[in-house]
């Protein structure tokens, strides 16, 4: 089980998650923020920070956002598990289903 990050954060890529985490294992996409599921210990510091509410357990993520399950483990197909977002920086891609999205609009107060 990991936290996942939906729909919310896709073009909004905030970062109070990334500064919250303690194990490093939330990565940037072009479009979207990541967790692996395999480094995150499930403590819900990133959780409670999130600015927009994207971030869930993956057992309460609403069905609506079902997808962004595979979505998050996917991200990291290519890459596999570097141990830390930190040293790799951002990623020029995303998932499919985050790619394929249009353009969200963000609010100016979250911008």
């Amino acid at each position: 089980m990991a936290y996942v990050i939906a729909l919310p954060c896709v073009d909004v890529l905030d970062r109070s998650c990334v500064e919250a985490c303690p194990v490093d294992c939330i990565y940037e996409g072009e479009r979207s923020m990541y967790i692996h599921p395999g480094e995150c210990i499930d403590c819900g510091a990133c959780e409670s920070v999130c600015p927009v509410e994207a971030i869930y357990f993956d057992e309460d993520l609403p069905d609506i956002w079902a997808g962004y399950v595979s979505a998050n483990a996917e991200f990291f197909t290519d890459i596999g598990s570097p141990k830390g977002a930190a040293a790799l920086g951002s990623m020029s891609f995303d998932a499919a289903l985050v790619a394929a999205l249009p353009l969200q609009k963000v609010a100016a107060h979250q911008a």
